[in-house]
């Protein structure tokens, strides 16, 4: 795997990753659907699918940098992602929730086809 196919998974499944962790709380959830409060299921959902694409990020670091290079440069993919998550969600929070979502299957297609 090449470090820009890599580096492209590692952004794209730490920033829907982040999304994810952020619309599981009220207040995102509350710019997103106008609901006050996330109900249960839905919180538990979006909290697993974001903790999943955040561990998933690390795998194409891993892969190409090894196993030395690779956890410091997930760290960075995981910031950049949060980075771009809290500021796209502030501006515009559905949109940032379509880029999230397009972003995840992206990231899962790719990390399918590419390990």
């Amino acid at each position: 795997m090449s470090p820009l196919h890599a580096s492209f998974l590692a952004l794209t499944s730490a920033y829907a990753g982040m999304a994810a962790l952020a619309f599981a709380m009220d207040r995102h959830h509350a710019q997103l659907t106008g609901a006050q409060e996330v109900p249960l299921a839905r919180q538990r959902l979006l909290r697993c699918a974001g903790a999943l694409l955040l561990a998933a990020a690390g795998i194409p670091c891993v892969l190409a940098w090894g196993a030395t290079v690779g956890p410091v440069a997930w760290l960075g993919w995981l910031s950049a992602g949060a980075l771009g998550a809290a500021g796209f969600i502030g501006a515009a929070a559905r949109v940032a929730a379509g880029v999230a979502c397009a972003a995840a299957a992206a990231a899962v297609l790719g990390l399918v086809h590419g390990v």
